[in-house]
């Protein structure tokens, strides 16, 4: 019952908003309220691992089936939390101009809904659905409530790129899915990962893998299927850019996990070596654009294309370390990409813009708050032991280097090798923006508005801030937290033994 509610709360408050004509006090109520109870929800249904089980489509033996394992609960949480953050974070300050405020929160409530779905669906085609609903919310973020200080046009070319990039990774993701369900008889997830491909030929196996891999790597996204993202990222409110790097790059990886590797083995173990292949790539083209790019909200989209690669480096080494250690990255990234978003996002309402070339005043000594919060995220993306991303890469090379038996060796450990070249670009790109923007390198040159002291942040923002840096530092002192959740699913996936609720 309670997951039940706890889908449908953010659907009908998204509903309710967007069905509000223009601008009314209902309206944050409304969000607020309803992002607030989805993660109470999210709570229970979590700590009770709660699951319904009921006939949806007969004739085609679609089932309305959603649960909480082991591999989605950190990713649920995740996503209420987060939005309840999100939300508070936009109910105090203006709402981005395009639109009524009640259509922006309704878009976000709209992703909400999409993504719990995802990760809750235990059916393949239920997924597929699930994973649609984020698209048009995202884009109406995007396309309406964008940067007002870029041309109509350049709002257009984002929004449309994002749409186009995903509506072909969707088309190829359905067309694996209903190869895998047509094959085997049934789209339930729990019964396609015990077959573990049993009754597949092995090039039918690697074919559906390859579809489903490449539709999929649109989203996560991999290299060099990574182009929409930046300039969705530029564009897109704070909010969105939020939810975007935390929760919609994370359906991506979440999906090959939960779809690919448990249902097609050997495809996946075929494909191995492209998937670290393209997974270091990205990797090191990630920080190598970080360290030239003048844009600072470019920047950080760039960098999330490394950071998925070593979520993609870790799952091609086959083993149950490397999925803990892509499911841990998942939620690393989540965390220190939302911080960053949302400091760069405070940034730029005061500066106008996020052109690091332009001279500014230091942040830490006029606004020494968001300094603060911007080094430890900043920290967290270098991967600094002692912070939450530490464990994702580390774990992740780890894995790649003593991987699944019949994985190419010498050539994961050269990806390895590789890898630990793009933690080094890492630190030197955050240590960049850190010596522009934080310690305010050539900030004597400064002059009008940019020489004036930046207003720190404070309240609602401040506390959503907090407790990211607080998220950050537990769980890169405790990691035993978020690992234990997916212990016992984890190997479940890779052995076939099924996940363990």
């Amino acid at each position: 019952m309670a997951l039940t509610v706890m889908l449908l709360v953010p659907l009908l408050a998204a509903i309710a908003l967007v069905a509000i004509p223009g601008e009314s006090r209902a309206e944050r109520r409304i969000a607020l309220g309803a992002s607030v109870v989805t993660a109470v929800l999210a709570v229970v249904v979590v700590a009770t691992r709660a699951e319904v089980d009921a006939p949806w489509i007969r004739s085609l033996g679609v089932r309305w089936h959603f649960g909480v394992d082991g591999v989605s609960a950190a990713l649920v949480l995740l996503t209420a939390l987060l939005t309840v953050g999100v939300v508070a974070h936009a109910l105090s300050g203006p709402i981005p101009k395009g639109g009524t405020g009640s259509t922006f929160l309704g878009c976000i409530l709209l992703v909400e809904t999409g993504a719990l779905g995802t990760f809750l669906a235990r059916d393949a085609i239920l997924f597929f659905i699930a994973f649609e609903v984020v698209l048009v919310p995202m884009w109406v973020l995007i396309r309406r409530f964008g940067d007002d200080h870029v041309p109509d046009e350049a709002r257009a070319d984002a929004a449309g790129r994002f749409v186009l990039f995903t509506v072909l990774g969707s088309t190829l993701m359905l067309v694996g899915i209903l190869f895998l369900v047509h094959h085997q008889g049934t789209s339930d997830l729990a019964v396609l990962a015990a077959r573990h491909g049993e009754g597949l030929a092995r090039p039918l196996e690697i074919a559906i893998a390859a579809v489903l891999l490449l539709g999929l790597g649109i989203k996560v996204p991999l290299w060099p299927l990574h182009t929409w993202l930046p300039s969705a990222h530029t564009i897109a409110p704070t909010a969105g850019s939020v939810l975007l790097a935390a929760v919609l790059l994370k359906m991506g990886t979440y999906g090959i996990v939960r779809l690919v590797v448990p249902t097609v083995p050997a495809g996946i173990a075929a494909l191995a070596p492209l998937l670290a292949v393209l997974g270091v790539v990205g990797i090191l083209w990630g920080g190598l654009a970080c360290l030239v790019e003048r844009d600072l909200k470019r920047l950080i989209a760039y960098s999330s294309v490394a950071h998925m690669g070593f979520v993609a480096l870790a799952i091609a080494s086959g083993s149950e370390t490397g999925l803990q250690a892509a499911l841990f990255g998942n939620i690393a990234h989540g965390v220190v990409a939302a911080l960053l978003f949302l400091v760069v996002g405070e940034l730029k309402e005061r500066w106008g813009s996020a052109d690091l070339r332009v001279a500014r005043a230091a942040l830490r000594d006029k606004a020494p708050r968001l300094g603060g919060v911007l080094v430890v995220g900043l920290a967290g993306a270098l991967g600094l032991p002692g912070l939450i991303s530490f464990w994702g890469e580390f774990l992740a090379l780890y894995a790649t280097w003593s991987p699944a038996e019949g994985r190419p060796v010498t050539l994961l450990r050269v990806c390895v090798l590789l890898g630990a070249v793009g933690l080094a670009l890492a630190a030197g790109y955050s240590l960049r923006v850190a010596r522009i923007v934080w310690a305010g390198e050539g900030s004597e040159a400064a002059v009008g508005p940019a020489a004036e002291a930046v207003v720190d942040t404070r309240g609602v923002r401040w506390g959503v801030m907090l407790a990211l840096v607080v998220v950050i530092v537990v769980l890169g002192v405790a990691p035993h937290l978020l690992l234990s959740l997916s212990d016992a699913a984890a190997s479940g996936l890779i052995t076939g033994t099924g996940v363990a609720p």
